[in-house]
């Protein structure tokens, strides 16, 4: 019995120091530096993970109320005072752009019917593209940080891997000592930058597969908005 306590309270101090903080606190300055780097880049990616998919969610059901107030039969004019100077979601930014487009060509009169009706459809046109793109960028942001961890991540994890044990066997060689209570810290701070590389990468890459396709589903929903909004608005020119 005694000897089984004895046992125990011996390994009892290896198993702390193999634990997650401990392997750190002991891990050489560069290792150091490669662990608090991907940790940073996992927390931020999460930050990103996060808000990107709230965004998105939320879009959605903007896009889906907007879309519901414009095909309810009300009047253009009607829904843009409605909607005013400072549209909350791309799809309203977008049909606020073509309605200024709108009303500044209406208001110039005396074009001529064909060139003069095909010169303000070809405006609203850039006008929706111009607003489509410039919505999009701005969705788009920071998604080249997940691209860049997750194909990151793992080399940055791995240099701290082979630094560490570059370290453990220069401390070997120096003592002259392969016991497996001599090399296991080493090796296992060495292969902890590699786990939190790993760490970090998935999830980044998982997601912004994800959140592109997401991204990539709600520009075409705009791009269909802002055909079928163009189309409106050239029947409308057509018949004055």
């Amino acid at each position: 019995m005694d000897s089984t306590v004895a046992t125990t309270a011996l390994a009892a101090p290896s198993v702390l120091q193999l634990s997650a903080w401990a392997l750190f606190l002991q891990a050489d300055i560069i290792v150091k530096i490669v662990i608090a780097m991907l940790i940073f880049a996992s927390l931020w990616s999460w930050g990103i993970i996060f808000d990107k998919t709230l965004r998105l969610r939320s879009l959605g059901r903007q896009a889906e109320e907007f879309e519901e107030r414009f095909w309810s039969g009300s009047s253009l004019e009607e829904l843009y005072e409605r909607v005013g100077q400072r549209p909350k979601d791309p799809m309203s930014s977008i049909f606020v752009a073509a309605m200024k487009e709108w009303r500044r060509s209406s208001n110039k009169g005396g074009l001529p019917p064909a060139a003069g009706t095909a010169a303000v459809a070809e405006r609203m046109d850039r006008v929706m593209k111009i607003s489509l793109e410039r919505e999009m960028d701005h969705l788009n942001r920071r998604m080249i940080f997940l691209a860049s961890t997750g194909s990151v991540s793992p080399f940055l994890g791995l240099f701290g891997t082979v630094w560490g044990i570059m370290n453990t066997f220069t401390a070997i060689g120096a003592a002259a000592d392969t016991s497996l209570a001599t090399v296991a810290p080493g090796i296992a701070e060495a292969l902890f930058a590699t786990a939190l590389g790993l760490v970090a990468a998935i999830p980044a890459v998982v997601f912004y597969n994800k959140i592109s396709s997401d991204l990539a589903r709600y520009a075409l929903r705009l791009e269909n908005f802002a055909g079928e909004f163009g189309a409106i608005l050239s029947r409308q020119l057509d018949t004055k």
